[in-house]
């Protein structure tokens, strides 16, 4: 049974910093693709962050590109997101997901991943 399970999440004030992690089970974390999405409150779902495979590249959506780094480790099968900069409008929901993609092409797209794990909250206080 596939569990992803996310940590780190809390309240903190703007220009703060916070770091995500989500813990992987139950698959073969290597051969994923892994995704950050977030959901503010009365809003859809949206593309932060995505990594490779391998961890060698990355992708983010314009608004956190410069303050937010993705990286992942395939030995401890886990995720990371470090949040720097941090702004009331990063609060949200976090969510992290695993897919499978032949190519690191199309990774903002939330309907190609499979499994998501339940969120962990991040709060911004200006």
């Amino acid at each position: 049974q596939v569990q992803l399970v996310e940590s780190g999440g809390g309240l903190v004030q703007a220009g703060g910093s916070l770091k995500l992690s989500c813990r992987a089970s139950g698959l073969v974390f290597s051969s994923f693709v892994m995704g950050w999405f977030r959901q503010a409150p009365g809003k859809e779902r949206e593309f932060v962050s995505s990594i490779s495979r391998s961890g060698a590249d990355s992708y983010y959506t314009d608004s956190v590109e410069d303050r937010f780094t993705i990286s992942r480790d395939n030995y401890g099968n886990t995720l990371y997101l470090q949040m720097n900069g941090l702004k009331p409008e990063d609060t949200a929901l976090y969510y992290c997901a695993a897919g499978y993609f032949q190519l690191f092409s199309g990774t903002d797209d939330q309907g190609r991943y499979t499994y998501w794990g339940q969120g962990t909250q991040v709060t911004v206080s200006s």
